[in-house]
């Protein structure tokens, strides 16, 4: 198996079960961030969580070691077409230097990191509409001069 067809199957089981995120991150002990990102092929699962997530989705037992495979994080580099995955893009692409002066100037030279890092995705109900909140939590990472 490759990480494409235990994505797959993960997305068929899922949609199968009727299954949230959120329920399989509880069975597995993980946030629901994580793991859906894990699912995706983004994250590596440790033996455990990975023996939880096999177990708990009925996935093949070869899937086991393809999620424990580390992963190779790249996307595509072309400008995404999903309209939110590009409205993010676009955040990113007005606030960016914005966001990296603000950091470097409270922080010093560096980076925050992605490794070091959560992420929480919640939800505020707003009369004005519906409000998404996202917390990206990265260590800084000063740069270094030898």
């Amino acid at each position: 198996m490759k990480k494409i067809d235990v994505t797959e199957a993960i997305f068929a089981i899922k949609k199968e079960k009727n299954l949230t995120w959120e329920a399989i991150a509880e069975a597995v002990g993980m946030t629901d961030v994580w793991i859906t990102s894990a699912c995706l092929g983004m994250n590596s699962c440790t033996e455990e969580v990975a023996e939880k997530l096999v177990a708990f989705l009925e996935l093949p037992a070869e899937a086991k070691a393809v999620l424990m495979e580390y992963p190779t994080k790249t996307w595509d580099q072309a400008i995404p077409q999903d309209p939110l995955i590009y409205r993010l893009y676009e955040v990113v692409g007005v606030y960016g230097p914005t966001l990296k002066e603000v950091i470097q100037e409270k922080f010093g030279d560096g980076i925050m990191s992605a490794i070091d890092f959560s992420m929480q995705v919640d939800k505020e109900e707003n009369p004005k509409g519906d409000r998404v909140i996202l917390t990206l939590n990265g260590k800084f990472l000063p740069y270094k001069s030898w």
